[in-house]
């Protein structure tokens, strides 16, 4: 049995063939994507998280407007870049989207991906300290809004307050109780998955990943995923980890289907190099009849090894059809593979 979600970019353009063509239509119809997912079954509804492009960006007021209209359905990121954010003020914000929403929040944060522009987190006012990489950065923003959601008292109270403060030191507020164990590190090797082990953080595998020994992207996933479970077992932490596997896949159930995905180019894994110098593997598109693709999936081992899987949605092509792609899954697919 696997928990199966949706994962939007949340891309809009101009383009007549664009059904979301402003960030107000993407932030509209994601909410009522995430009503219709719910309403279908889906476990999860996720977003993309993008500085400086015409993708979803802030992520905190969607979370929250999807908490509100909302009532079973997980909420969550896959990933907000640490690099740009407040930890404390980000603690505030996933604290009350996350009380708003009832303890639904999954957090996926990492350290991001690409770059619209270089260095994008200086504009917002953050640097890598001496001696430090932008890996560090995102890391000790991690650390510190994690520790924060612990939900303990660190900051001094003045002693002559506006209001009355309980006695002791100062947390942040709100504190959502649970948050701490729905945040998941994104991760693009096996390096960075024992890490977010370690922390006691689960764990999201997108669609690509550093290319570490030549082989297909779902084989070096699934290795990676073991070797994150070995090392949450080694670090003695008492609760089960999540992991999630993120994959594009259409089941052709019509001639729109057909039109859109049934000449996929894109039907086996790519290598090219990230940031100019990272040898990075993507993985491949499935697209194809329900039957096929029960037959294709069921040899994807990543998929096999998590519990979650988070279906990418092309949310340009709109909110009447994306929820189709999401019914297609879960109708004829998921139950042919014991997912559902």
């Amino acid at each position: 049995m696997k928990k199966i979600g949706f994962l939007s970019f949340g891309h809009w353009a101009t383009s007549p063939y664009s059904q979301a063509r402003s960030a107000s239509d993407v932030l509209l119809q994601s909410i009522d994507l995430a009503v219709a997912a719910e309403q279908l079954g889906a476990d999860g509804a996720f977003f993309r998280v993008h500085h400086f492009a015409q993708q979803l960006a802030s992520p905190f007021p969607l979370l929250a407007a999807v908490g509100a209209k909302t009532s079973t359905i997980e909420i969550g990121t896959g990933v907000i870049d640490m690099r740009y954010e407040n930890p404390l003020y980000m603690a505030e914000d996933a604290g009350a989207a996350d009380l708003i929403a009832g303890g639904r929040l999954q957090l996926g944060i990492s350290r991001g991906s690409g770059e619209q522009v270089i260095d994008g987190w200086r504009y917002f006012g953050y640097a890598p300290g001496e001696g430090e990489t932008h890996v560090d950065l995102a890391r000790r923003h991690t650390e510190v809004f994690y520790e924060v959601l612990r939900g303990e008292g660190f900051a001094q109270p003045n002693p002559r307050p506006m209001f009355s403060n309980p006695p002791g030191l100062l947390r942040v507020e709100p504190h959502s109780e649970g948050l701490r164990d729905r945040i998941w590190w994104g991760s693009g090797s096996d390096a960075t998955a024992i890490w977010a082990a370690g922390m006691g953080m689960n764990l999201q595998c997108s669609t690509l990943k550093n290319d570490e020994s030549g082989r297909p992207l779902h084989v070096q996933q699934a290795e990676q995923i073991r070797a994150y479970r070995q090392a949450w077992k080694e670090a003695g932490h008492t609760r089960e980890p999540r992991v999630s596997v993120s994959r594009s896949i259409f089941a052709l159930m019509n001639d729109r289907d057909r039109m859109y995905f049934g000449r996929d180019r894109q039907s086996a894994d790519t290598v090219g190099l990230l940031e100019d110098s990272i040898r990075t593997i993507f993985g491949r598109n499935y697209a194809a009849e329900p039957d096929v693709l029960v037959d294709q999936l069921v040899r994807d081992e990543a998929i096999a090894e998590a519990d979650t899987l988070l279906l990418t949605v092309p949310n340009q092509l709109g909110v009447e059809y994306c929820p189709h792609v999401i019914e297609s899954i879960l109708t004829h697919v998921a139950p042919e593979l014991g997912w559902r």
